[in-house]
């Protein structure tokens, strides 16, 4: 792969030589090493190094094309950026995407501390001890069927002809266990952890099987619930999944689009209870593989989104800014259409609540640890989700693992029925967040 110093100099000989005043591009590359076990030997052992380059060029009617490759030699940029040229013509002509007003805004500590890659033969090693503790740490779990350790390594860079030259890399370890047990005259029961560094020697991989293997044992003595109306608690993941099915609520591009919970107007309206403040923060200090530039360049930042309860702003690409008069907010991914998403979640207390309410004191409430057909049972554009979950029945301290059921509701008011944000925050892998006490929710058993 050519250095980024090297692409820039490409792409600007080739667009002169081509004529072309004015284009982007944003490329990355990954290179990873991924393995997985199963009983005792390694299934699968996967090395890729993928590249990727996104060419947008205008032409002198200001409309825009786009072309996608992975040839980022001086012959592959100047094929992308005729191609490019060539498809401008065709562009739209209305809400024609234009170069972020922030691209050329000085960024401070951008990373470029690369770990290390471990052997390969280490990560099978360590996986390896993983799946054994685990298989030992009960006599009823029988498998781990899903696992996986993982080491990347990732190059970004964008430019345009305005001047506009930034690069970023950093490093990744991640591991995923998930167990799976098998007793007489028993449904099987499962359960998983995650956890995720800068490099292997940090990574917590004793405390990820812990996490697995205490959720997957908690499983095993099941009842079956009465449907009806609970208190429920989310886990810190399973809040955080369903916030992200209705992220349109604050996706510029989706209230644009008309296909989003929110209309323009409803900045400054209290959405959610008061306790509740939601911020978008890709650069978290928790956040491992926090990224400083979007798609098109513009600075990654705290974005405050919901505070003590109210809509604050909006997440915004420098097209979705502009007809809306607002500031880029680096959520921007580039493509023929730019589309708009969350970096990272944060999720606090904003208020304390009226009473302090705690698990180990609680009667009757449902912890819900994991939701699950996120893809099924959500209708983003109503605002209804109906979805199973994995939970537990608390009753002072005591906690019944629950057969199965599902949790059904509206997301408007299960943000306004929010009685507790716990103090205490937990990473997972869409952001930071502490456990949410909602009341009312439906449950339906079997």
């Amino acid at each position: 792969m050519p250095t980024i110093n090297e692409i820039v100099n490409y792409a600007k000989e080739n667009a002169e030589k081509l004529g072309i005043k004015k284009f982007d591009i944003y490329g990355s590359t990954v290179d990873e090493t991924s393995v997985q076990v199963d009983r005792g030997e390694p299934k699968q052992v996967k090395a890729s190094n993928r590249s990727g380059v996104t060419v947008r060029v205008w032409n002198e009617d200001n409309t825009m094309g786009v072309t996608s490759t992975t040839d980022v030699d001086p012959k592959g940029l100047e094929l992308a950026l005729k191609t490019a040229y060539e498809a401008s013509f065709f562009g739209v002509k209305e809400n024609v995407p234009d170069f972020s007003p922030e691209a050329t805004v000085p960024i401070e500590n951008i990373p470029h501390d690369k770990a290390p890659q471990a052997p390969v033969s280490e990560l099978i090693d360590k996986l390896l001890v993983a799946e054994q503790e685990l298989l030992s740490a009960h006599p009823a779990i029988k498998g781990v069927p899903y696992n996986g350790l993982a080491q990347r390594d990732i190059d970004r860079f964008y430019l345009n002809s305005e001047g506009a030259a930034r690069t970023e890399s950093h490093s990744l370890t991640s591991v995923y266990l998930y167990s799976k047990t098998e007793e007489e005259g028993k449904k099987p029961r499962s359960a998983g952890a995650f956890r995720i560094n800068r490099n292997l020697n940090n990574l917590d991989i004793n405390g990820c099987i812990q996490e697995t293997a205490e959720k997957t044992i908690s499983h095993l003595n099941y009842e079956k619930v009465k449907s009806g109306k609970y208190l429920v608690v989310f886990s810190p993941e399973a809040f955080l999944s369903l916030l992200g099915a209705f992220s349109n609520l604050f996706n510029a591009q989706s209230i644009l689009d008309h296909q989003s919970l929110s209309t323009p107007d409803d900045l400054g309206k209290q959405i959610a209870s008061p306790l509740l403040s939601v911020v978008d923060d890709a650069l978290h200090p928790a956040n491992v593989g926090a990224e400083t530039f979007d798609g098109e360049g513009t600075p990654t930042r705290q974005v405050s989104l919901i505070e003590k309860g109210v809509l604050k702003s909006f997440l915004h690409s420098a097209g979705t800014a502009k007809r809306m008069n607002a500031q880029p907010t680096g959520n921007a991914s580039i493509g023929a259409k730019v589309s708009v998403s969350p970096n990272f979640f944060h999720v606090f207390r904003a208020a304390d609540p009226e009473q302090e309410l705690s698990l180990e004191t609680a009667e009757n409430v449902i912890l819900i640890d994991d939701l699950q057909a996120l893809h099924a049972g959500v209708k983003a554009l109503q605002g209804s989700f109906s979805l199973p979950f994995d939970g537990w029945l608390i009753n002072k301290g005591v906690k019944t693992s629950i057969e199965s059921a599902t949790v059904a509701g509206d997301f408007l008011e299960l943000l306004k029925s929010i009685i507790c944000v716990e103090k205490e925050v937990e990473l997972t892998p869409g952001g930071v967040c502490p456990r949410i006490w909602v009341n009312e929710l439906s449950i339906t058993g079997d």
